[in-house]
């Protein structure tokens, strides 16, 4: 299609998004994925050039939150200008064709572009019962996803349900609810967890496929840039933590000082994102900064790991008599909270227990 061949230069001109302003977005883009400086001019050179994309998103068990967030990636900004520059052929909740008609723009997309188009996926999808919890056009979620990832070049499974089952899979998980990855095993495949993700990870993802192709990976398919560390491990509230100070209550003086707010249930410690850095709203807030504790929506199973405003590692005794441990820890602080990470993870997905000062190697008072 003559859509197919416009190059991002033209796109740019016409959205009046002038030359600086395009280098200042792959600049961030790199510095947000840990590239190097002349990656940045390399991106901008590569984007430049490419011809758009074609990509087929599918929405299975899921609250179209994924899709709210990307929609409201800040400025008509680059991020979502990103999409201008991508063929988006098929996506139930953006396109105008309904029907037959968007089901055939599907399948004209995949015949045209087989073994290129980018596949996006949110949502978890549904196996028991032959699938029937969850159908588009007459086809089991499970169906589509094997036809349609079949001429894939790479699925980018997008929110903690595409990625990990997400809340579909809470217990009991009555629909059999998995994830993309437990599904299809020959492609690569980008987990982009998160309740939902944030809007510029999602386009950072997707801008570091167009250009270099497929991001450096943990052992759970996440880009590392964004992944790679926990939220605790850049939590502005993190010097409170090392001294022990946290507030008790939401409506305390601890809280109203901004102390730590682990022992009201914040999962910051076990969860991977980029919450803290990049933040939500253009760079505004996040639920921390908010005075909410995080939720831990990035990790697997986390609906099951625990109350929400439950210490994770305080199973035994009263709040914050593990404090003392955690100051003599000092600087192993952080391998304490990588460690923390794993047991509550294990713990999670055997009997939703509660993970113990034990557990991290410290000793009660």
């Amino acid at each position: 299609m003559s859509d197919n061949r416009q190059q991002l230069a033209g796109e740019l001109q016409r959205h009046g998004i002038s030359r600086r302003t395009f280098l200042k977005f792959c600049t961030s883009m790199a510095s947000a994925m840990a590239l190097t400086p002349a990656a940045a001019a390399e991106m901008a050179e590569k984007l430049v050039k490419i011809k758009r994309q074609s990509v087929i998103w599918l929405s299975f068990q899921e609250c179209t939150g994924c899709t709210e967030s990307i929609t409201r990636a800040d400025k008509p900004s680059l991020e979502s200008l990103i999409f201008d520059f991508i063929s988006l052929d098929y996506h139930h909740t953006l396109q105008a064709a309904s029907g037959d008609a968007a089901e055939l723009a599907r399948e004209q997309a995949m015949h045209d572009n087989a073994g290129k188009y980018i596949l996006v996926v949110d949502g978890s999808i549904p196996l028991k019962d032959g699938g029937v919890y969850s159908t588009i056009a007459g086809m089991t979620n499970l169906d589509m996803l094997k036809q349609v990832a079949k001429g894939a070049a790479a699925i980018v499974a997008i929110g903690s349900c595409a990625a990990f089952g997400g809340l579909p899979k809470a217990s009991p998980n009555p629909t059999g609810a998995v994830s993309v990855s437990d599904i299809i095993h020959d492609k690569p495949i980008i987990n982009i967890p998160g309740c939902p993700p944030i809007p510029v990870v999602m386009t950072g993802v997707l801008a570091h496929v167009l250009t270099f192709g497929i991001p450096e990976l943990d052992d759970m398919g996440r880009p590392k840039a964004f992944y790679g560390d926990t939220i605790h491990d850049r939590c502005y509230r993190r010097p409170f933590y090392d001294r022990g100070e946290f507030a008790k209550s939401f409506d305390d003086d601890g809280a109203r000082k901004g102390w730590c707010l682990y022992e009201l249930g914040c999962k910051g410690p076990t969860t991977h994102n980029a919450c803290a850095t990049v933040k939500w709203n253009n760079g505004t807030s996040f639920p921390i900064q908010s005075g909410h504790g995080c939720l831990g929506c990035s990790e697997p199973d986390f609906w099951d790991a625990g109350g929400f405003y439950k210490a994770i590692s305080t199973g035994i005794g009263k709040p914050g008599q593990w404090a003392t441990g955690a100051l003599a820890a000092g600087a192993a602080a952080g391998l304490a909270s990588a460690y923390l990470n794993k047991v509550t993870k294990s713990k999670a997905e055997k009997d939703h227990q509660e993970v113990t000062l034990e557990d991290m190697g410290g000793k009660h008072e």
